[in-house]
């Protein structure tokens, strides 16, 4: 029995594995970012943040305001081997902790208490801000 719920989990971790690489092409895809800094507000285990790293010359930096997520979030990315091109940190408060106009890709799963215009306010030139609201982006 344990055996058979091991390899249950392994299926089911390899099935979201692919179906967030799915999910970073399509998100890649939609906003026609081609490389520079992309930052994954309400990251959760990071899985996406990693395979948006994979998916082409990116820099990721996750966020999540939950701390148990963020440490979750780093060891599974340290697992992956891919800490560093992808880091994750704790975001606390109403600002990002970013310069004006630095990030390219704004991924909002979860936007807590940050106002819009401060998601804004990061954003490079041509930068895009995907943004989801309910289940659709």
């Amino acid at each position: 029995m344990k055996s058979l719920t091991l390899v249950t989990l392994l299926v089911f971790s390899t099935l979201s594995a692919a179906e967030q690489t799915n999910s970073a092409k399509q998100i890649l895809d939609a906003t026609g970012v081609r490389g520079g800094l992309i930052v994954h507000l309400g990251c959760g285990d990071a899985t996406l943040a990693a395979a948006l790293q994979q998916s082409g010359p990116y820099l990721v930096h996750g966020l999540d305001a939950d701390p148990g997520k963020v440490a979750q979030a780093r060891a599974h990315l340290q697992k992956l081997g891919v800490y560093g091109p992808v880091s994750i940190a704790q975001c606390q408060g109403k600002a990002l902790p970013y310069a004006d106009n630095l990030v390219n890709l704004l991924i909002v799963e979860e936007r807590g208490d940050i106002p819009m215009e401060e998601c804004l306010r990061v954003l490079a030139p041509n930068g895009v801000a995907y943004i989801k609201t309910g289940k659709d982006w």
